[in-house]
């Protein structure tokens, strides 16, 4: 279920898409953490009452078992979908930004090998770079204004 890219509506998301985004999210709340150390404290307080025993064992590992193996695959979904948006981000930067070398669009479906040869060209790039420049020097504040500003004018219409 995908609508065109350029709409400006979005593609509705399917149940395990709402549902595994919300469970990220509420699991890695504050909220979450502290539900889940007051479990633990619970449980631990509870083993002189079943005197330690296996059963008062097996709950803990059961359920921190069970919670880790879903949580596994509710979290990797998840974090594909974080992964895409960044990596699309990444290419819009890319292909918007002059001198930019689009062979890096789509760079997440090189090879390992591939991708080390443009990491060490890139460093040493950046070493070049190091030892041209102060480092301390940077793009102003006034820059970025300036750069969006520019952007804004060019602005088609339509």
């Amino acid at each position: 279920m995908k609508t065109n890219p350029t709409s400006e509506e979005p593609a509705p998301k399917g149940y395990f898409e709402r549902f595994s985004s919300s469970v990220a999210t509420a699991t890695g709340s504050s909220a979450a953490f502290i539900l889940a150390l007051a479990a633990v404290l619970i449980w631990a307080a509870l083993g002189p009452v079943f005197g330690y025993s296996e059963n008062w064992q097996l709950v803990i590992n059961t359920g921190t078992t069970i919670i880790t193996f879903l949580m596994v695959f509710v979290i990797q979904k998840a974090q594909n979908k974080e992964s895409l948006s960044v990596q699309l981000k990444l290419n819009e930067l890319i292909a918007a930004t002059k001198g930019a070398s689009n062979r890096l669009v789509a760079s997440e479906t090189l090879s390992e090998e591939e991708l080390d040869v443009l990491y060490k060209h890139y460093c040493a790039m950046a070493e070049a770079t190091r030892q041209a420049t102060d480092l301390r020097k940077s793009h102003s504040v006034e820059e970025a204004i300036d750069n969006t500003q520019e952007k804004l004018e060019k602005k088609p219409k339509g």
